[in-house]
């Protein structure tokens, strides 16, 4: 079977690319529907990489955020219109380390091709079925999945830690990730004081869930929190960085998801007189896909909420379409949803 590719060759540039599809193997097939651009999209495609990065990662199919219905499982397994969400992972094979920190793993639209396919072949242990959640919603389950990895991974390491007390907690970053990872924690910690910081005071009223919303420059010297999530990135993310370092007390847990091009200074004389612990996160795995899809499918409270982060949505029935979404998503203030109708 003849696949057609949507390649990204160079910036601002797509172009098709034809492949054999094996339906003999034991992958399942399946048609996108649902494509959510995401930011390390939109920085491929505008060029905002290095040109040695950009040089040896195109030609390259964009999109890891995507959903879509099965077509074919030669298997039986997965019945054809099944709905599934797509898991951009491809595990490597040491085993030593979570799949989505192995170096030997592979990430789509990165280091493999994305789903901007007309059909996409794929291991059974890379979909995943869903049954109540919107396709809209369904399509950035992998940006919920960060979130839940993180929130999950700061919950295993902080077991026990001051036991009885209520957590002060606070986000940096009013945006998309800030709002995904403050979802996350009110579902998993009710009772902690989460308080967002951020630069923006039309997406801070997005918060309206949490305890506290403050702006960058009125945070007060004496704001003290337990344990802090940046979730900023970009230029910015050194000032956020050092920021939460000033406010979280001695032996906190600081989780680092924002994306920096570049390398970021950080006051390492605080971080080691305070004893602070920083942790990264920025991909998920299986598991956390699973937990993601279960609490979408079976609460929809979360689901309303996590419906906010949807700016708009852009019909894809031709590669001009392709451009109208990125140019869209760069301006939007969280998620443009790409109906795959090409």
């Amino acid at each position: 079977m003849i696949n057609t590719l949507y390649k990204l060759t160079a910036p601002l540039i797509v172009e098709s690319f034809y492949e054999n599809i094996d339906c003999h193997s034991d992958n399942i097939i399946v048609r996108p529907e649902k494509l959510s651009i995401c930011k390390a999209d939109i920085r491929y495609y505008f060029g905002m990489r290095n040109a040695k990065v950009l040089k040896e990662k195109l030609p390259l199919a964009l999109i890891h955020e995507a959903c879509g219905s099965v077509v074919y499982d030669i298997t039986g397994k997965f019945k054809a219109g099944d709905q599934v969400v797509m898991l951009p992972n491809i595990p490597g094979i040491n085993m030593q380390y979570h799949e989505n920190y192995r170096r030997d793993s592979l990430f789509r639209s990165s280091g493999a091709d994305g789903f901007m396919q007309e059909l996409v072949s794929i291991p059974q242990s890379q979909v995943i079925k869903f049954e109540k959640m919107d396709q809209n919603i369904a399509a950035f389950t992998e940006f919920i999945s960060v979130a839940i990895h993180a929130v999950s991974s700061y919950l295993d390491r902080s077991a026990g830690k001051r036991n009885g007390i209520k957590r002060k907690i606070g986000v940096w970053g009013s945006g998309a990730m800030g709002y995904a990872v403050s979802c996350v924690l009110k579902y998993f910690i009710p009772s902690a004081e989460i308080t967002v910081i951020g630069g923006s005071k039309a997406k801070l009223d997005m918060f309206s869930f949490v305890n506290h919303t403050c702006s960058l420059s009125e945070l007060p010297d004496d704001a003290e929190f337990d344990d802090c999530f940046e979730c900023v990135g970009g230029a910015q993310s050194g000032n956020a960085i050092n920021q939460i370092i000033d406010h979280i007390l001695p032996e906190g847990l600081l989780l680092l998801l924002g994306v920096s091009e570049e390398a970021v200074p950080v006051n390492t004389r605080m971080v080691l007189e305070k004893g602070i612990t920083l942790l990264g996160r920025s991909r998920s795995e299986r598991s956390d896909f699973i937990k993601t899809i279960d609490i979408l499918d079976t609460n929809e409270n979360i689901r309303r909420r996590i419906s906010n982060l949807i700016s708009g949505e852009v019909e894809i029935n031709e590669v001009n379409d392709i451009h109208k979404a990125f140019n869209q998503s760069k301006i939007a203030d969280y998620k443009i949803i790409l109906n795959w109708r090409i």
